[in-house]
């Protein structure tokens, strides 16, 4: 399939059903970015031993509600052997891909319905799903098989047009209503219809994003010269700004100045990204981000997307989704400050440090005042404040997660108790 064009076309790609993210661990080496999601099941932690591999993935399930991810956002979606019912209820659960997937798109589906045609359910399986694809207006592109062990793999594609759309005799699945806003995506319920494709050229999805790794540093075509980035200047001039700042604070502090050993470092977590500069100034280093934009921060996860990188989105006054212990570090710029408005800061403080392992370091930048608090709180958990910096109203805190454990356990109210 040389449309799938890995690690220049296709960049960004969300495996379903990950197992122990071996897919996404092979395509990491191949500069190829995996979102892997699993639920807990009978397989147990399949998410937790993937991260323990230094696999980026999340704990998700294909229920009710739509994944945290915005619309048109992956380059391919991969399911082997995912146990999803993709066929039923309308393929209910395959729109909910349909909206992820970037117009021209693929989704690579390995699963004994392809190639086992010896049992019944199996047959029944494919007839409904290619019932359910056709109405979609996805195209079977290939099957391909494994000369060794005879496993295969449909591979189809999204259209890059409305022109099937319109061409349907029946509307089943529907358009989506106008006001269905495609990218509402924390809290919201599966939606049982499909997206038109974007026509106009200014419109995210018009287009193919540049090949990888130009897309990381150039601003998208569609951040207009009208339009104010969250920093106040025209988006594509904010986009760039932002993009200078990281490169200078990752190289002239980050990887100098603060004595992080980076070497030990895979995991790691930016915990307010706006367009992800942070991660795109660690591009060459031997790590991956999770780049989160809370839901109350204005909403750039699909530029972070059109660059080549990933991320998801949260609320910090609610628990992440991920396994005690799975990140070696954690950054966050002027995240506290903002997030007391909402919350309390000690529940969260406490999931931050859950999900770090110990001996993972915390880097936070934000004003003086939310810098000393945070520094009192991590020392009454025993960590190592490594760094302190202030200047003006601005600090920087670098401290590290030590091994310490209470001996007595105590639960603490919600953060937004």
């Amino acid at each position: 399939m040389p449309g799938l064009a890995w690690a220049k076309r296709s960049r960004v790609i969300l495996d379903v059903g990950c197992g122990v993210a071996s897919f996404g661990g092979y395509l990491f080496e191949t500069d190829v970015l995996t979102m892997s999601i699993a639920p807990k099941d009978e397989h147990e932690a399949q998410v937790q031993f993937a991260l323990e591999r230094g696999i980026p993935a999340v704990s998700a399930v294909m229920g009710t509600r739509r994944l945290p991810f915005p619309s048109m956002v992956f380059d391919v979606v991969h399911c082997a052997r995912c146990r999803v019912p993709w066929h039923i209820e309308g393929g209910k659960l395959l729109l909910e891909l349909n909206r992820l997937l970037r117009p021209g798109g693929y989704f690579v589906w390995s699963a004994t319905p392809v190639y086992n045609k010896k049992s019944p359910e199996d047959v029944e399986i494919w007839k409904a799903m290619a019932t359910v694809t056709k109405n979609m207006c996805w195209e079977l592109m290939v099957i391909k098989s494994d000369k060794v062990n005879r496993v295969s793999a449909a591979i189809y594609r999204k259209p890059s047009s409305n022109e099937c759309y319109k061409n349907r005799r029946k509307d089943e699945p529907p358009l989506c209503q106008e006001s269905v806003d495609p990218n509402a995506a924390w809290d919201v319920l599966l939606q049982e219809c499909m997206h038109k494709v974007p026509t106009d050229a200014s419109e995210r999805g018009s287009r193919w994003p540049e090949p990888w790794p130009v897309r990381l540093e150039k601003p998208p075509y569609w951040l207009m010269n009208t339009q104010l980035g969250p920093y106040g200047k025209p988006s594509p001039d904010d986009f760039e700004a932002d993009y200078i700042h990281w490169k200078h604070v990752v190289q002239n502090s980050y990887l100098k100045g603060i004595g992080v050993n980076w070497s030990s470092v895979r995991n790691v977590m930016d915990m307010k990204a706006v367009y992800g500069g942070f991660a795109a100034a660690l591009k060459d280093m031997q790590l991956w981000v999770m780049n989160v934009v809370p839901i109350d921060s204005p909403d750039t996860l699909s530029i972070i997307y059109e660059r080549g990188l990933f991320g998801i989105y949260h609320d910090w006054c609610e628990s992440f989704s991920t396994y005690p212990r799975s990140y070696d570090l954690l950054h966050a710029d002027h995240l506290f400050s903002k997030l007391k408005k909402r919350c309390n800061l000690v529940p969260v403080i406490a999931e931050v440090d859950r999900i770090l392992r110990p001996e993972g370091l915390l880097i936070l930048r934000d004003t003086s005042d939310a810098i000393r608090e945070i520094e009192n709180m991590v020392k009454s958990l025993h960590w190592d404040v490594q760094l302190t910096y202030f200047e003006e109203k601005e600090g920087l805190l670098c401290a590290q997660k030590s091994m310490w454990r209470p001996k007595e356990v105590e639960t603490i109210a919600s953060a937004t108790g």
